[in-house]
């Protein structure tokens, strides 16, 4: 980033209304924020615009964002299509295309986008690609995009941290859920990570140590902007310790202090549990990484210790597990949150409407059987309200008047002028 903010200050054009001069393209919205703050923070004192779009936010503000032309634009893949079909940016005067986590945005399936944003910059520009991972699609995307690229390769794909201790232990996969919450009550752990296949399988696990008294909180897809950022800015201010977490939401996410990495579920790829424990010892810490394994996941096991080369030592289980499992499962987890806020009534609509009626009539039958407050001599304040007009009355009330023709006016025929 710095030497790309170097090189737009040092070349100082004003972008026009609906242009950009860097475009870095991150395939989550939580990468794309700490990107663009740190490019707030790298070039404060330059006086180049940076600004962020990414799904989950009203569009309008996103327009507004690049209304007046910025130097960086951090942006999501899908959001910065949409604005472009309708014609609110341009990248025509693109100089710098960044692409981070390149090999997570083929996984995701950015490939279509992808092609077509890179066919809508000018044939002259930088490209930088950015990849903790270099598959086989990367280095093919890297040799049609690319005019004579330079690799620079900072660590070998299979080496993991010198200071992460690692372990695994062998457990029945529906025992998964009382090892980690035994773990999480026994060890003196300052922030924990747990790293879960599935979305569902997260909430679950949330709501399992929830009822086990062990405060936790997730990030996956499902979740909104909202409670994505909350449940981060929770577990980095230490609020919440536990952070349950998918490989799409954390991918490169800066978060500091974490203590202990574990691997609810192995990872299919074996390069994604370099990639998960690399989240631990970081600047000169120590860390721990811990991998719960089942039946069905040794061939993964397998996989992970013939990329990295190396044995991971096996934990035993904890003294009376099976016992303790056991009272475990008798818990009862939380119910899950409904976050749709609940439909007001609005007179907008003819249901609503009626809704209104019923519950009214409603409220005034159970006011008149809870309590009688007529007394037999007492007059009703409007007695022609009471039981409804005379005329509809079944027992009572003056005979309708049978049609005998117009008022004051002859039977048959229209009246006719006189005189």
């Amino acid at each position: 980033m710095l030497p790309s903010l170097d090189r737009l200050a040092a070349n100082r054009n004003i972008p026009r209304p609906g242009q950009i001069r860097m475009l870095v393209l991150a395939p989550t919205r939580e990468l794309a924020s700490q990107i663009a703050a740190s490019a707030e923070t790298y070039g404060r004192f330059m006086r180049l615009s940076v600004g962020v779009i990414f799904g989950g936010v009203p569009n309008s503000k996103s327009v507004r964002t690049v209304a007046r032309g910025l130097d960086v634009l951090v942006a999501t893949p899908g959001r910065l299509l949409d604005l472009i079909d309708q014609r609110a940016l341009s990248l025509r005067d693109l100089e710098i295309l960044v692409l981070d986590e390149a090999d997570q945005m083929l996984d995701l399936g950015f490939i279509h986008a992808l092609k077509r944003i890179v066919a809508l910059v000018p044939s002259k520009r930088q490209t930088l690609f950015f990849s903790a991972t270099m598959p086989k699609a990367i280095k093919e995307l890297a040799d049609k995009y690319l005019t004579n690229p330079a690799e620079v390769a900072v660590t070998p794909v299979a080496k993991t941290a010198d200071r992460v201790q690692q372990k695994v232990v062998l457990v029945n996969q529906p025992e998964k859920t009382a090892l980690l919450t035994m773990f999480l009550q026994s060890e003196q752990t300052e922030r924990t990570l747990v790293f879960s296949r599935t979305k569902h399988g997260a909430d679950k696990i949330v709501r399992m140590l929830g009822a086990a008294g062990v405060q936790a909180s997730a990030i996956h897809g499902n979740k909104s902007q909202a409670q994505r950022e909350r449940a981060l800015a929770q577990f980095r201010s230490g609020e919440v310790p536990v952070l349950i977490a998918t490989d799409i939401a954390a991918r490169g996410i800066d978060i500091p202090g974490v203590s202990h990495v574990i691997n609810y579920d192995l990872p299919e790829v074996p390069e994604q549990y370099v990639h998960r424990i690399g989240r631990t010892a970081r600047a000169g810490a120590e860390g721990q990484a811990l991998a719960f394994c089942s039946h069905d996941e040794r061939g993964l096991l397998r996989d992970i210790e013939r990329l990295t080369r190396q044995k991971i030592d096996v934990a035993p289980l904890p003294d009376n597990f099976v016992q303790t499992a056991e009272a475990l499962k008798r818990l009862k987890p939380a119910p899950a949150k409904q976050e749709q806020p609940r439909r007001q009534p609005s007179r907008a609509f003819k249901s609503d409407r009626r809704f209104e009626g019923q519950r009214r009539e409603n409220r005034n039958d159970r006011s008149s059987q809870g309590q009688q407050r007529t007394d037999r001599g007492q007059q009703q304040r409007h007695p022609h309200r009471a039981d409804g007009h005379a005329a509809h009355r079944p027992e009572g009330g003056q005979p309708k008047r049978p049609f005998r023709g117009r008022r004051g006016g002859r039977p048959g025929g229209p009246r006719r002028a006189e005189g």
